[in-house]
């Protein structure tokens, strides 16, 4: 173990050391991010950050800890990622379209899902003893689909200085954390390399966060989200209700802001594809956060996130679920309370008005109030038909006085 903690540091060195050439390779071939209406920065910032990661982590697999990984899946996820790194790479280069990354995203989930064999077999019904075993015709796509959903998460989130390399970091750790005290059937090797992959994160960030000197790019966000993914899908082969829920928990920043993002440009009338500045980071930014300030923030998130991920695996079913509600509604009112979906999508926090007004008006006494000179209320004036009038009985008391 203690081998294990020092060549984990080595890999911080190694990242520190090697971001400034890839800077200069970056600018070198042309890889620079250039402002525009989308983008937060003011100048010209080089790419391909995550051809760095990338390089650091598989020196940390081939040779400091091989030992290790089984060489089989090693080799077949290496090549897998290359396809993605080269995929980013040229997209940061060149400027891809969404559906021609998405073709590269594919055929890397193809080489986990054959070659690495690296997928969801079995599926463990909640409440229940029942599992199923997926076929390859259901298998296959609910493999391909969760790679393509977290890898592109992930690089949704990638918007501001420090913002996705961050996050992905509290992720991996989060991950590995989990994985090694509470899922250890699969071996130790997937959580060591969550550690791995987050230790190079940690020697990229100083270079990452604001003020950056250098950007993920697509090759750093669609490499760290296939990665998440992959490593969470080798914990997940035989799948139970907890161990889906705890990386979907894990990853809760960047898979709920890319569904909302869904739902808004659903709504908006807009291609799921198209590009916005409405992201969770924008709208911190417009309530006056700084760009430190809304990464900050987000960092906080994540951290709640994964705190709330860790009480799922110490919990029994009936709080599991309690704790599943309270996150969607506490997530629907910090989405409603920021105008994630717009000003006026207010549908939760508008119910809850209503049943606090209707409870607090439901338990005032009612009392009713006659001004002279106004007419009697009906009661009032059949009692002083009948000679009850309000006043007879202290004006009796009185007289027999």
């Amino acid at each position: 173990m203690f081998k294990i903690f020092v060549d984990l540091f080595l890999m911080v060195i190694i990242q520190v050391a090697i971001t400034p050439f890839i800077r200069r390779l970056a600018f070198v071939l042309g890889a620079v991010d250039n402002p525009n209406a989308r983008r937060v920065n003011k100048k010209p910032m080089p790419t391909i950050g995550g051809l760095g990661i990338f390089v650091t982590f598989n020196i940390g697999c081939f040779i400091l800890l091989r030992e290790q990984f089984p060489t089989h899946e090693l080799f077949s996820v290496f090549l897998a990622s290359s396809v993605i790194v080269l995929t980013g790479m040229i997209d940061d280069i060149l400027e891809l379209k969404p559906w021609q990354k998405m073709a590269g995203i594919f055929v890397a989930a193809l080489v986990i899902y054959y070659l690495a064999q690296i997928r969801m077999t079995e599926l463990n019904i909640p409440l229940t003893n029942q599992v199923i075993n997926l076929p390859w015709y259901l298998s296959l796509p609910i493999t391909i689909f969760w790679i393509l959903a977290l890898t592109n998460a992930v690089n949704l989130i990638d918007g501001l200085d420090g913002l996705a390399s961050g996050v992905s970091c509290i992720s991996l750790l989060t991950m590995g954390i989990v994985g090694y005290y509470f899922l250890r059937n699969q071996g130790l090797y997937v959580p060591i390399a969550c550690f791995m992959l987050a230790a190079c994160l940690m020697g990229f960030l100083p270079y990452n966060f604001n003020p950056a000197k250098i950007f993920l790019g697509d090759t750093g966000a669609l490499y760290l989200g296939f990665m998440i993914s992959v490593l969470a899908l080798k914990g997940l082969k035989n799948v139970t209700f907890i161990s889906l829920v705890v990386p979907i928990v894990i990853l809760g920043v960047p898979i709920s802001d890319t569904i909302y993002a869904i739902i808004r440009r659903k709504l908006n009338n807009k291609p799921i594809s198209q590009a916005d500045k409405h992201h969770l980071h924008h709208q911190l930014m417009r309530l006056g956060l700084t760009q430190r300030q809304t990464v900050l923030v987000i960092y906080a998130l994540s951290l709640i996130y994964s705190f709330v991920s860790m009480l799922f695996l110490l919990s029994p079913v009936w709080a599991m679920a309690m704790l599943l509600i309270g996150l969607l509604i506490a997530v629907e009112l910090f989405v409603e309370s920021i105008g994630l979906l717009g000003k006026k999508y207010k549908p939760l926090t508008k119910l809850i008005g209503h049943l606090v007004l209707h409870t607090a008006t439901s338990k005032e006494p009612h009392v009713e109030v006659w001004h002279q000179g106004q007419a009697k209320p009906k009661e009032w004036q059949e009692r002083s038909k009948g000679g009850h009038k309000p006043e007879a009985k202290a004006d009796q008391s009185k007289n027999k006085k």
